[in-house]
């Protein structure tokens, strides 16, 4: 009986205190403008969930993201607009806010709160988060508005009309048991 309470413990504990990581998640963004669509996506997303603590940080690299509507559209926007050199990684460290039971197997919506860092500015922020349990993995959906004023990103005036003031980002990822 001793025995088997131990291992229960043991059991138990290691599945709270289980990390999860992911490094192939997928970002896309879509800036909706009145005269342009312009929509790019990566597979290069890296994140982390400790369920023992709900901390959760996800980042990517800026220059991995393809797609666009032409090669000089992709350069500018890593060149002028993002500028990759100084700021090659957009990140989200933060915490999620309501309770979760990453032992049960199902969906829900949950709130993570943290900062959001891109183009040099943080700003705090609360995103609403699909949390999947399925097996072994936890899967994650999110969808979230970014400012490019929050950030400092300047569009000419010559283009404001083709790229959006707000941009409309969507991540989903799987994370699986840290090894």
């Amino acid at each position: 009986m001793y025995r088997l309470l131990l291992f229960f413990l043991f059991i138990t504990s290691s599945t709270f205190s289980q990390v999860y990581v992911c490094k192939d998640g997928h970002t896309k963004f879509t800036s909706e403008a009145p005269l342009e669509l312009i929509k790019a996506q990566s597979d290069k997303t890296t994140g982390v969930l400790d369920c023992s603590n709900k901390n959760v940080a996800f980042s990517i690299d800026i220059d991995s993201f393809d797609g666009f509507n032409s090669g000089l559209q992709k350069e500018h926007f890593r060149e002028n607009y993002m500028e990759t050199e100084k700021y090659p990684k957009a990140t989200f460290k933060g915490k999620i806010i309501e309770d979760v039971d990453f032992t049960k197997s199902g969906s829900t919506m949950v709130r993570a709160k943290g900062i959001f860092s891109i183009h040099g500015a943080e700003k705090e922020k609360i995103v609403k988060v699909k949390i999947t349990v399925k097996g072994k993995e936890i899967l994650v959906e999110s969808s979230f508005e970014v400012p490019l004023e929050d950030h400092n990103i300047k569009i000419p005036k010559v283009v404001n009309q083709k790229i959006a003031s707000v941009i409309m980002v969507d991540v989903n990822a799987t994370l699986k048991p840290k090894a």
